[in-house]
C-alpha cells in the first residue's frame, strides 16, 4: 500500500511533531515542512496548532504558510486543520480582535458561551450531524479536547460535543476538514480519524 506524502505545515508553534508521527503511525509520509516545493507536491495538508489565535496566525504570516495553507485549501487536496489550526481557517476570533484569520471559512470563532468552565479541558463524546469520509466510524466517539473558543455553529459543522450546549467539534467544506479536538491525543478514535484522512490523501495521490 502506498504511503501518501502529507506536509505538516511547520510554523513553530507547539508541539507539531505529535500530529506528523500519528499520521506516520496511520500509513503516511508525514513530513513536518516549511518547504514551499514539498508542500506542493504533497497529496495532503495538515495544519495542527496550540496557544492562541493571534500568534499562531502571526507566527504562519511570518514563516509564509498562510499563502501555502491557503493555496492548498483551495486547490482540491485533502486538507485538515487541527485545534487552532482549525480557528485560523475562518476569517478571525473573539481571541484576537482585529487579527485577521486566512478566510477560508467564513465567520469568526468565538469564545465558549454560556457559565461553563474554560477551558475545556476534557474527553467529550462526538455527535456526528453529516457524515464524511473523515467521520467514518467515529459516530459517539470519545475523543479529547482543550479549547476556550470555538467554530461558529453553522451548515459547515459536521459533528458537534456537548458543552453546556452543542459545540462545533469538527467542521467541513469540500476537501478542507477540520477538528478542534486533538486527533494525536485522542487514542484510538483519533487515530481512526487521522487514518480515514490519510486514505484519501492516498486516494487523491492515485487520482492525480
Amino acid at each position: 500500500m502506498t504511503r501518501p506524502l502529507i506536509a505538516v505545515l511547520d510554523y513553530g508553534i507547539g508541539n507539531l511533531r505529535s500530529a506528523q508521527k500519528s499520521l506516520e503511525r496511520m500509513g503516511a509520509d508525514a513530513r513536518l515542512t516549511a518547504d514551499t516545493g514539498l508542500i506542493a507536491d504533497a497529496a495532503g495538508v495538515v495544519l495542527p496548532g496550540v496557544g492562541a489565535f493571534g500568534p499562531c496566525m502571526a507566527a504562519l504570516r511570518d514563516t509564509g504558510l498562510d499563502e501555502q495553507a491557503r493555496a492548498a485549501a483551495v486547490d482540491g487536496r485533502p486538507f485538515l486543520g487541527i485545534c487552532i489550526g482549525l480557528q485560523l481557517l475562518y476569517e478571525g476570533s473573539e481571541e484576537a480582535p482585529g487579527v485577521a484569520g486566512l478566510g477560508i471559512l467564513p465567520g469568526t470563532v468565538q469564545l465558549l458561551p454560556g457559565n461553563v468552565k474554560r477551558p475545556q479541558m476534557q474527553w467529550n463524546r462526538l455527535e456526528v450531524r453529516s457524515p464524511s469520509p473523515l467521520l467514518e466510524g467515529l459516530d459517539g466517539a470519545w475523543v479529547y479536547f482543550v479549547h476556550s473558543f470555538a467554530a461558529p455553529m453553522a451548515d459547515n459543522v459536521t459533528a458537534t460535543c456537548d458543552y453546556g450546549g452543542p459545540v462545533a467539534a469538527v467542521v467541513g467544506d469540500g476537501n478542507v476538514w477540520a477538528t478542534q479536538f486533538h486527533p494525536e491525543k485522542s487514542a484510538r478514535p483519533g487515530l481512526r480519524l487521522l487514518e480515514n484522512f490519510v486514505n484519501q490523501a492516498r486516494a487523491a495521490a492515485v487520482g492525480a
